[in-house]
């Protein structure tokens, strides 16, 4: 009997068919690059820990730093009716246009040790947009280090920001022309994108 090579069938197309149940029509704004940069270093932040749910908009999760690797749960620091052996990071909420925040817990602010670490990757990131040709080139596609969650999240999140580069005009320009933008007039706030599901 030959064994089925992907068993639960998380490759690419059953990520790209599942886009459409994880999009719904939803107003994009405009975003300049300070904006945008922001909300790509926080959102991959989130989705490179281990989950294993469907997240929704406008519900409470809870990143937490377990050993070496971070994973995102439904369940608050108070709700545990024995210790999580893990340290919770702070709360993270997945916004209507697919970005996510994070609220850092007091403490973790305090931890020059954590913040040292994520300093570093936002030192990555940064390094990414300054040495990529355009803008586009640094959002996220089809991530194969991420879990199945984290696949169709990020590939979501990449159709989101490019959207709102496009109604900015900066989708195709480098960083440093995005930067040298900051000092103009801002777009129009009535400039607002709905977008279907998106195209694999």
């Amino acid at each position: 009997m030959v064994r089925n090579p992907n068993p639960q069938g998380k490759g690419l197309v059953p990520v790209l068919q599942g886009l459409q149940q994880h999009w719904v029509r939803t107003q994009v704004p405009p975003k300049q690059i300070d904006q945008i940069s922001l909300e790509l270093f926080t959102s991959m932040f989130v989705l490179q820990s281990e989950f294993r749910f469907n997240p929704v908009p406008g519900q409470d999760y809870w990143l937490y730093a377990v050993e070496a690797s971070y994973r995102l749960l439904l369940v608050g620091p108070d709700e545990w009716t024995s210790p999580y052996p893990g340290r919770c990071i702070g709360r993270c909420e997945l916004q209507q246009d697919r970005t996510w925040t994070l609220e850092l817990a007091p403490e973790v602010a305090a931890d020059s040790q954590l913040m040292a670490t994520i300093e570093a990757r936002r030192e990555q990131l940064q390094r990414a947009l300054e040495g990529a040709d355009s803008l586009e080139d640094i959002l996220p596609d089809y991530d194969d280090e991420l879990g199945y969650y984290g696949k169709v999240m990020a590939f979501i999140l990449g159709k989101s920001l490019r959207t709102s580069m496009q109604l900015s005009g900066i989708n195709a320009l480098s960083y440093e022309q995005a930067k040298g933008l900051l000092t103009q007039d801002p777009p129009s706030k009535g400039n607002q994108a709905v977008t279907d599901s998106p195209e694999p």
